[in-house]
């Protein structure tokens, strides 16, 4: 497995789990330093039990020499990094040709050379003439098989997925049988529970994460532009919803309105498709204003904010509970709260933060004027206005009379939809949601009706 990051980390031991011999290479010391002693650089639930298991069993190393790594084995992933490459959009594949390189020059013998990371249409090909160019006398074959891994849940969705997609090349007499045959035997445990294993070709497996990754942003950029409606209207957001979602050819899943997507995979990989049809000549209309959406949402968050402030947050001190970009991760790459805090901070607000694993890694992102809390009752403390922004299941359980003894202001601005409007109310607390009408609109809405 080259890369130890998250898709490599536990895409390693979840292949070490099913009794594959699996050596992970990484090669920034400090990482590497922590994976061997068994500490884990990222956060993810029971990755950390699942690590010190193989390590201790003997099928999961770490190590920074890709020659002994890949000595005498079948598959060898590439799983490093593919940011979006700087001005345009388009996925950086540095990381990926450079490890390609260095597998050619190691490989011994036959391998399967797998990108696990994901990447544009075409580079698994290209990956092939790399190879190819580099050691004419090696046999190997290329597979694509991308991950489909959501924080928070990733071992599960390793262990019980949706479904495996793994792309041959269909070009190829008889080399792609044997790749396949080397991928079957990786995933012989799914068979056994009847996992969907689907094989396709190169390109239709390069296409599906970013086809997949998009639709799903589409599915929120479109249940938030509801919510909007909902508002005007005196519709409830969670109805509507639960409405289409009941509908199997819809589904439930993504309909959650909220503050705008992000995280590793959403923003990027909507951005890398609309590239890939751009220099396909083919459209992508509706990938790029989910885009578009998303974006404004997102900047649109922190005039909704002073709105439900009185129009203004100078002089006022803000509580922020929730700062990655979903629970159950430390992961802050394009969160909400990152703008949200930003344009508090610059209109004068004082702003205290928690969240329960991201404090961290937020401090990189976050404006230098902010105070980080020891814990959600730590923030809310004497603030003029609350904010939940990341849905934790620690906030769901705090008692709306607690917030209004603790709190100055009585103003509470849930982005999230967690609490119970009716229960807000009773102790006296202003609460607004998302997509579902405040008293002061359904009095208005009542007004216009009768």
């Amino acid at each position: 497995m080259i890369g130890g990051g998250y898709v490599g980390l536990v895409s390693g031991a979840c292949f070490a789990e099913f009794g594959v011999e699996v050596a992970v290479v990484e090669t920034h010391p400090g990482r590497l330093e922590s994976l061997r002693q068994g500490r884990i650089p990222i956060y993810e639930p029971g990755l950390d039990t699942l690590v010190a298991a193989n390590i201790a069993a003997g099928r999961l190393s770490f190590g920074d020499d890709i020659r002994e790594a890949v000595a005498g084995a079948e598959a060898v992933f590439i799983a490093v990094g593919t940011p979006p490459r700087n001005g345009d959009g388009h996925a950086d594949l540095t990381y990926v040709f450079a490890a390609a390189e260095q597998v050619a020059q190691a490989l011994s013998g036959y391998a399967v050379i797998v990108t696990k990371s994901t990447v544009p249409v075409g580079t698994s090909r290209r990956i092939a003439e790399i190879v190819r160019h580099a050691r004419p006398d090696l046999e190997f074959d290329v597979a694509s098989n991308p991950e489909f891994l959501r924080e928070g849940s990733a071992i599960a969705d390793f262990m019980r997925p949706d479904r495996v997609v793994i792309g041959t090349d269909v070009t190829q007499d008889g080399g792609s049988e044997r790749a396949q045959e080397v991928m079957r035997r990786l995933y012989r445990p799914l068979y056994l529970i009847e996992a969907p294993i689907l094989f396709t070709s190169l390109e239709s497996s390069e296409l599906i994460k970013y086809a997949a990754n998009s639709f799903l942003a589409m599915k929120i950029s479109f249940i938030n532009e509801m919510a909007d409606l909902c508002e005007r209207v005196g519709g409830d957001v969670h109805d509507v919803a639960r409405g289409i979602g009941l509908d199997g050819r819809i589904g439930r899943k993504f309909l959650h309105a909220g503050p705008g997507y992000g995280g590793s995979c959403f923003p990027k990989d909507t951005l890398a498709l609309m590239r890939i049809a751009q220099e396909a000549g083919a459209s992508s209309r509706l990938v790029e204003a989910t885009v578009q959406v998303n974006d404004a949402r997102k900047a649109s968050m922190g005039a909704r904010i002073m709105s439900a402030c009185g129009g203004s947050v100078r002089g006022k001190t803000i509580a922020v509970l929730g700062l990655t970009f979903k629970p159950e991760t430390d992961d802050m790459r394009d969160a909400p709260s990152i703008p949200i805090v930003h344009r508090l901070v610059e209109n004068g607000a004082a702003v205290r933060v928690y969240d329960p694993v991201g404090m961290e890694a937020a401090r990189a992102s976050m404006p230098e004027r902010v105070t980080y809390c020891a814990d959600a009752l730590d923030a809310a403390r004497d603030a003029d206005a609350l904010i939940l922004v990341t849905e934790w299941n620690a906030f769901r359980a705090i008692a709306p009379a607690r917030l209004r003894d603790l709190m100055r202001g009585r103003i509470v601005i849930d982005l999230r939809n967690v609490y119970d409007p009716a229960a807000m109310a009773a102790a006296g607390l202003d609460y607004s949601s998302i997509g579902r009408p405040s008293r002061g609109q359904a009095k208005t809405l009542e007004a216009q009706v009768g």
